[in-house]
């Protein structure tokens, strides 16, 4: 259904590319300031899936938040917010429950549930179904680019397309799997975005053997779910390391995702950028929280104990080849210090081997080379998360994600999306001021 307005007369302010949480905080940003203020900002957003989606095939039971629950779409930007997640629990009714438990980490399926609500209130400014194709500059009299011209899918009907003006557009399109270089997905081979609906097709087929190819968080939770759903077969976990890394999330290390050290990062040198992120990799990236790799090794020693060993860590080890025939896989894993070779009669191969950035320059096109690019070919954004453009261009565009480079280890990250939202929207009405005048 078309929620949007189209047609020539209806320039938006904003128009979002994707609906994640990203987007999420920023409509919400944009929704408190209309509601107090004359000044009001037309927005709407654009999102491919059908309805609001995050982390859909990871949402397992019992896996926690890896952010305290104060930095949800709102709290650390307004925290009266009425958007809040604790006001999302007093109106599910469990408020006090959630309390007791004395935890500042939700269940990820909880958190997910709290997005859903939000984005459910901001319905009125976002269109499903809508993938977006292609974003054009419009050049005004005089060869200023004052607009894009944003066309997607007809949410009614596919095969047409729907073309919409804004003076800015902010593109959160969020990360995208990073597989292996020669992976084949098929129904046995899947990564980690997928295992929950790939475990449930797989319902009562035998599964004799699993593996997860991985070290982080994702793939320690893919093995420890594996392991419990499949109670009868090995489960295999497959990694370069020589035993998982505990995730640093000690309130120094922590800091690193303070709004102020965005500023921090944002205007150091090269040099001390990089540093930043190699000292600080271990808050984030191919680490596991220490109470699941005691948890699964406990697993491990306990099977020792009883005789039946069903979890298996192949460590300092990598997956050299996956062939698929008969409905089974044979995986080729090579334990690297000797470069022996074993071959593994599997039933499912997960691999956990993260997320990358999407390439936005296929999503933005001609639109791309408006954008100025820095010595390292990374596009130049400026601290408010506006791109640097060519001096005919007085359109905005905006980056939610993508900007690690400028604005270090949060740009993916939920720690200061209430925050960047904030930032934007203020942007926004900022670059209107200047246009004024």
């Amino acid at each position: 259904m078309t929620t949007l307005r189209t047609g020539p007369e209806a320039v938006y302010d904003v128009l979002g590319i994707g609906f994640g949480p990203s987007n999420l905080a920023l409509s919400i940003a944009i929704e408190e300031h209309n509601n107090t203020s004359g000044d009001v900002i037309t927005a709407g957003f654009l999102e491919r899936q059908p309805q609001f989606g995050w982390h859909r095939g990871m949402l397992l039971d019992d896996a926690t938040m890896q952010v305290s629950f104060p930095k949800d779409l709102v709290t650390m930007r307004n925290p009266a917010s009425d958007f809040s997640f604790l006001c999302y629990l007093r109106e599910r009714g469990r408020l006090v429950d959630f309390l007791n438990q004395k935890t500042l980490f939700p269940l990820r399926a909880e958190f997910h549930d709290y997005f859903e609500w939000a984005a459910a209130r901001m319905r009125h400014v976002v269109e499903y179904s809508a993938e977006v194709l292609q974003i054009e500059p419009v050049r005004a009299e005089g060869g200023e680019i004052r607009w894009f011209d944003v066309t997607s899918r007809d949410p009614d009907d596919p095969g047409r397309t729907v073309v919409r003006r804004a003076r800015n557009i902010c593109v959160a399109v969020g990360l995208e799997p990073h597989l292996p270089p020669g992976t084949v997905l098929s129904d046995r081979v899947c990564h980690t975005s997928e295992l929950i609906p790939r475990v449930a097709g797989m319902a009562g087929a035998p599964v004799r053997r699993a593996l997860v190819l991985g070290a982080g968080q994702s793939a320690a939770e893919a093995v420890d779910y594996l392991h419990r759903v499949f109670a009868d077969a090995e489960v295999c976990a497959v990694f370069a390391k020589y035993g998982y890394t505990p995730a640093d999330d000690t309130p120094f290390a922590n800091r690193i995702f303070d709004p102020e050290a965005v500023d921090v990062y944002y205007t150091s040198p090269p040099e001390v950028k990089q540093s930043l992120l190699e000292y600080h990799r271990s808050t984030n990236y191919s680490v596991v929280d220490s109470e699941l790799i005691e948890s699964l090794y406990a697993t491990m020693y306990r099977e020792q104990v009883h005789g039946r060993k069903r979890l298996r860590m192949m460590n300092v080890s990598r997956i050299r080849d996956v062939r698929e025939q008969d409905g089974r896989l044979a995986v080729t894993v090579e334990y690297l210090p000797t470069g022996e070779h074993e071959v593994l009669d599997a039933d499912l191969l997960v691999h956990a081997t993260g997320y990358r950035p999407q390439d936005i320059g296929a999503l933005l096109g001609e639109t791309a080379k408006l954008c100025l690019r820095d010595d390292e070919d990374a596009i130049r954004v400026d601290r408010d998360h506006r791109v640097k453009v060519a001096p005919q261009v007085t359109a905005g565009i905006y980056l939610q994600g993508g900007t690690e480079h400028s604005h270090g280890l949060t740009s993916t990250l939920l720690s200061t999306t209430a925050i960047r939202a904030g930032e934007i929207r203020d942007s926004l009405l900022a670059q209107r001021s200047l246009t004024a005048n």
